[in-house]
């Protein structure tokens, strides 16, 4: 594996942790507005963004290429809606998965065939991120202000768990 694809590796691994640490301040904005369910979600949602980065710190290593922690930005603390936070968090996966296009661009050209395996997961991961993101922008649009639907929406979410999959 050449050094360009390891290094853009380890880059694609610090931009999963820090999905995780954009994910935490959403959760840390649902709290302060009382949405514990919608909280919960990105809670779970940076549990999969931590264990996408050590998925990709296990591949580096195995592969003799040692993984390092870049500093992180600051994440955006503040939102004027639950809508808001939403789009955001899809914003957020569409560059993702530009990001893991681009590893899988480069493995391609350097004929890494291991490195194009492992990189499939992602990419199918990143289809079912973005559907989840889309589906549930269209859903706080169809129920606006009705603040029933929005709640049945926040209790549907306390329920949700993250479960790593077996390899």
């Amino acid at each position: 594996m050449k050094e360009q694809l390891m290094n853009t590796l380890n880059e694609q691994m610090n931009f999963e942790f820090y999905s995780a640490h954009v994910y935490v301040a959403m959760a840390a904005y649902c709290s302060g507005e009382s949405l514990d369910g919608f909280a919960n979600f990105f809670l779970v949602q940076a549990e999969e963004e931590r264990f996408h980065a050590m998925k990709i710190y296990k591949f580096l290593n195995d592969r003799d290429y040692r993984a390092t922690l870049a500093a992180m930005p600051e994440p955006n603390n503040e939102y004027s809606s639950m809508l808001e936070a939403f789009e955001h968090a899809f914003a957020h996966e569409q560059q993702n998965t530009k990001k893991f296009y681009h590893l899988a661009d480069l493995a391609l050209d350097e004929r890494e065939h291991a490195t194009i395996y492992f990189l499939k997961w992602f990419i199918d991961e990143q289809v079912e991120e973005e559907a989840l993101f889309s589906n549930i922008i269209a859903k706080l649009k169809r129920i606006e202000t009705d603040s029933n639907a929005f709640y049945m929406l926040d209790a549907e979410f306390a329920a949700r768990s993250f479960t790593p999959p077996v390899e």
